[in-house]
């Protein structure tokens, strides 16, 4: 689609889509937001629609991002796709692996794009860490991932029940960062989950990995931080300490500032717009699975724990 404006569409229009969406749309133009798709929301001036099978019929749209909670997503990704759009997928990109699969395998019939984001790896400091990591032998790693669900999922009821991955759907996040960055693939050898009494999805979980080569990797994933709040892996190397703070922000090697975060607070979000056009401008999908299969693994190898009931 060389030198032509994308006529995107939204589907869910919600807190991330009008924080990051929107405003990284507004800043790219190769992008023209055409249409919105959502029960309850709209955009000011553009055109709204209750359902996506109507934004689709009722606009002329060339793409569309999906936005809504990841259980409803594979219905409306294969609708968009059998009618020949570029889909984009907010992460977790689906519900289960095998599901994005089959939207994969759609997409290459179809003859469009599809591309499953992850936009912590767009981090100022996940492309210098990457690069580091291909030139040190790896010792040992740990992954910190810890929030307060009252503050970043405010009554979202969808993250809690099955489907919704619980304290997964932000440490995924990480697990992304981590199966970019390594140089060799990773796998689970241990997990342990916490489950409330009244929820379906784990508020807390504990997972061991290890590469190929045999490298252990540690995992703690927490939503019951009120104060002491963390998005950190630390790699320990033959040359020491590197660290990735923030989420991915921030690159630190033994206790130096490497890499510092951007200026603008759109950044993952602009880049992630930046690779759709790209991708659809070549032709091709970008679907990789590896940190959502970790994901899966540690419900598969699980312990679970059960906790008193939790409320917001």
């Amino acid at each position: 689609m060389p030198n032509k404006v994308i006529n995107l569409g939204i589907v869910g229009v919600g807190k991330i889509v009008r924080d990051q969406h929107l405003p990284s749309i507004a800043n790219n133009a190769r992008f023209n937001l055409s249409a919105t798709a959502s029960r309850n929301a709209s955009v000011d001036g553009v055109q709204a629609f209750s359902d996506i099978a109507s934004m689709i019929e009722g606009s002329d749209l060339d793409a569309v991002a999906l936005c809504m909670p990841p259980q409803y997503r594979q219905a409306a990704a294969q609708l968009a796709l059998e009618r020949g759009k570029h889909v984009l997928l907010e992460k977790p990109p689906g519900a289960t692996v095998s599901e994005v699969d089959h939207l994969s395998e759609l997409a290459d019939k179809k003859g469009v794009s599809l591309f499953a984001t992850w936009h912590s790896r767009y981090g100022a400091a996940v492309d210098a860490t990457k690069a580091l990591l291909s030139e040190q032998q790896l010792k040992s790693a740990s992954l910190v991932w810890q929030e307060d669900v009252r503050k970043w999922h405010p009554n979202q009821q969808w993250i809690w029940q099955a489907g919704g991955l619980g304290v997964f759907d932000p440490g995924v996040n990480g697990l992304s960062i981590l199966t970019y960055c390594l140089p060799s693939p990773v796998y689970v050898t241990s997990a342990k989950l916490i489950f409330p009494a009244n929820k379906a999805a784990p508020i807390a979980a504990d997972a061991h990995f290890k590469t190929v080569d045999g490298i252990h990797i540690s995992g703690q994933f927490d939503w019951r931080a009120t104060d002491a709040e963390a998005w950190n892996i630390d790699f320990e190397t033959d040359q020491g300490l590197l660290q990735i703070k923030d989420g991915g922000a921030r690159l630190l090697m033994n206790g130096d500032d490497m890499v510092r975060p951007r200026p603008s607070a759109h950044g993952e979000y602009e880049a992630i717009y930046a690779r759709f056009a790209d991708l659809i401008q070549r032709g091709v999908s970008d679907v990789d699975l590896a940190p959502l299969k970790l994901v899966a693994d540690a419900f598969l190898l699980a312990d679970r724990e059960d906790v008193v009931a939790f409320h917001e």
